[in-house]
């Protein structure tokens, strides 16, 4: 029996990676949809399965799916996708989640690294240097191992940002809900019992949590408040975690924030703002102290392939073994663990 199985956007053809994942009894069908209005209800309604990256999977195009049993996503997030109305057809929906962690944790460390040791802004200073040279040193500039490092959301990238962090002697404390009573013991880290108690001991603060109802626009004014004068920000997990530019800003003018660094814009590519044009210009006030790189901590060649090979996989184990790897259902309003 041959299974045809249909790819919204992005991950354009031949799709070499993901016919190696299926196998002969699969036919792949390039849609090219990026919007709801893209999609064609007779090309969908002949599909056995779907994979998706970007493109919106709304209660209209779950009511095409006609034949479709499985939907999985390139990737962890699943905000475009209306899981409730992929059930009320009879459609499982499944996640990518395992992909990019070593490669979205590396970005986190180079990140954490870079501005804890001011690198940055050295490369920016010395430029300018008409007399002396190694005097010429930034402060504060205090030695990494009495600094402390709080992790919010302590799930698979999380995990493997402390890992990464322990050798160099930072002191780890950790806020996640959902993971259970014990989890802090298993990894060697102290657990924080709110998040306000994690970002007064923190000065350094990196945040991989899910965006959902209840993170969504945290990284506030009173986010920012709550961390100590001269900490440093990293975000490598969803920009709507950021309310407005307007708070980094803030938190950078007014020195709260030493330096923040992110993978993840409110807005991508950035609008205009006076953070972005300042970040763009190299003024003198935020030279070395804002890095920004274009959403790319998860890729690396091995993680491109490892994500593309694994979704079409657990099509293919849906139909060959009735394995539901990574279901996510239409109660689970977020995905829980980064």
């Amino acid at each position: 029996m041959t299974y045809k199985v249909g790819v919204t956007d992005y991950v354009e053809e031949p799709h070499a990676i993901e016919r190696e994942a299926l196998g002969n009894d699969w036919e792949i069908v390039w849609l090219n949809a990026h919007e709801e209005t893209d999609f064609d209800a007779d090309r969908l309604a002949d599909l056995d399965a779907l994979l998706v990256w970007h493109a919106p999977i709304t209660e209209r195009v779950a009511k095409m799916l006609k034949k479709c049993r499985i939907v999985v996503r390139y990737g962890v997030g699943f905000d475009e996708i209306d899981v409730a109305a992929l059930e009320a057809q009879g459609i499982a929906f499944c996640n990518t989640p395992d992909y990019g962690t070593e490669e979205v944790a590396d970005t986190t460390v180079a990140m954490i690294l870079m501005h804890l040791r001011r690198i940055a802004e050295y490369d920016y200073q010395c430029r300018n240097y008409t007399e002396g040279w190694q005097e010429h040193t930034l402060a504060p500039l205090e030695r990494s191992r009495d600094r402390t490092l709080g992790v919010v959301g302590v799930g698979r990238i999380g995990s493997a940002v402390m890992r990464r962090m322990r050798p160099f002697g930072v002191c780890l404390v950790g806020y996640d809900p959902n993971v259970p009573s014990g989890h802090e013991k298993a990894l060697d880290y102290q657990r924080a019992t709110s998040l306000h108690s994690l970002l007064s001991q923190a000065d350094i603060v990196t945040v991989h949590c899910p965006a959902d109802a209840s993170t969504t626009g945290m990284i506030d004014e009173s986010f920012i408040a709550a961390m100590k004068p001269g900490s440093i920000l990293v975000n490598t997990a969803r920009g709507a975690l950021i309310n407005s530019l307007d708070v980094i800003e803030d938190g950078l003018r007014s020195g709260r924030l030493l330096a923040a660094a992110l993978d993840v814009l409110p807005s991508e590519p950035p609008t205009d703002h006076p953070l972005i044009d300042a970040w763009r210009r190299a003024e003198p006030w935020l030279r070395g102290r804002f890095t920004i790189t274009p959403h790319t901590a998860y890729y690396s060649e091995r993680a491109w392939r490892e994500m593309r090979y694994k979704a079409a996989e657990t099509a293919r184990l849906f139909f060959d073994a009735g394995i539901e790897r990574n279901r996510i259902r239409g109660e689970d309003n977020r995905d829980r663990i980064l």
